[in-house]
């Protein structure tokens, strides 16, 4: 977890997650305001300022991938330690520190590593990955 914790922080990638447990209540709660205030035309309406509000409630909520690794719970770890372990597997090491320099040192390896990542953090996760560099 340490390595991936440190090539997406080299990479200054953040992931922004979807929250639609919030969109929901948004939705829900102008459209019935405007049903009440304005009918057909209200639910319209409120279903419209629904949209805008939950696009601006969710925009910016990007958090660093290394503080969201170390977040996820035991079983998601793993699975992510597992989807890791399958590209580094062939590589030859005996212990952390000489797997760190192996994967540091080679730009392919990293690259391969930030795509696993943010596949992970898509499909796993349901949340959208981007990076600086």
């Amino acid at each position: 977890m340490r390595l991936l914790c440190s090539i997406s922080e080299k990479r200054k990638m953040k992931a922004a997650f979807k929250y639609s447990w919030l969109g929901a209540i948004v939705t829900r709660t102008m459209v019935f305001v405007g049903g009440l205030m304005g009918g057909p035309p209200g639910i319209a309406i409120g279903g419209a300022i629904r949209g805008l509000l939950g696009a601006w409630m969710t925009s910016g909520k990007f958090k660093p991938v290394p503080q969201t690794i170390m977040e996820l719970l035991a079983d998601k770890q793993e699975r992510l330690f597992i989807n890791a372990i399958a590209i580094l597997r062939q590589l030859p090491w005996t212990n952390v520190e000489q797997l760190t320099m192996l994967v540091m040192g080679s730009e392919t390896l990293q690259e391969q590593l930030v795509d696993m990542l943010k596949n992970y953090f898509s499909k796993e996760l349901g949340s959208e990955v981007k990076q600086d560099k």
